[in-house]
């Protein structure tokens, strides 16, 4: 799992008066937060000591919770961080962009390559071509593998291509036009463009 721990640190407090004493802790004490997948969450807390947190059963080893059967401070900090988009949820993980390296939340069985929302491309996307610094148009994303994918009259697939010998063979292909062109999200591609396709790890979403 490529998922990283949240940063030890507090947290702001809006409006404190009104939170309760577990509340307040949770976000005011220095607190890192690990996904481990499952639903589970590892807490290393301000005093240097590590629990375990299963979310969805609202469970963690802490004294506090143990002992007193309270929703401990672990738990809320938890909570904190999904809700702040700085863990993932559970049934997600953390993941790096292939393109820019930004932590990404995909499901845990997702396969890799892995984009954030700014590098992830669609139909009517332009994209740039990483060998030849081409800009093309999108007009479709294939849930195919560029090892099983073949090119239309060439005996071979998209990934034992001469020029994509360099590229991922288990990825999606993508198929896009020259030259670039406006088209339309599963909109008809004119007869006279011909669609090329490519391992998607080749292509990057053009600025």
């Amino acid at each position: 799992m490529n998922t990283t721990a949240s940063p030890k640190t507090a947290l702001p407090v809006p409006s404190s008066d009104h939170l309760e004493e577990r509340s307040r802790r949770a976000r005011t004490e220095p607190m890192s937060v690990l996904a481990l997948g499952d639903g589970l969450y590892e807490v290393e807390s301000a005093s240097d000591h590590t629990y375990l947190v299963d979310l969805e059963s609202g469970r963690c080893t802490c004294p506090d919770h143990v002992f007193r059967e309270a929703r401990c401070k672990h738990i809320r900090r938890v909570a904190i961080e999904i809700t702040h988009g700085r863990t993932p949820p559970p049934g997600e993980i953390a993941v790096a962009c292939h393109d820019c390296g930004d932590a990404v939340f995909v499901d845990e069985d997702a396969s890799e390559p892995f984009y954030c929302e700014a590098h992830e491309i669609r139909a009517g996307d332009t994209v740039r071509d990483r060998e030849t610094d081409d800009r093309l148009t999108v007009v479709d994303v294939s849930d195919l593998r560029a090892d099983v994918v073949t090119i239309g009259g060439r005996d071979t697939t998209v990934a034992d291509y001469a020029t994509n010998e360099n590229y991922d063979p288990d990825v999606s292909v993508v198929g896009a036009v020259y030259p670039h062109a406006t088209v339309a999200k599963n909109g008809v591609v004119p007869g006279s463009l011909k669609v090329y396709v490519f391992p998607r790890t080749r292509l990057e979403k053009a600025t």
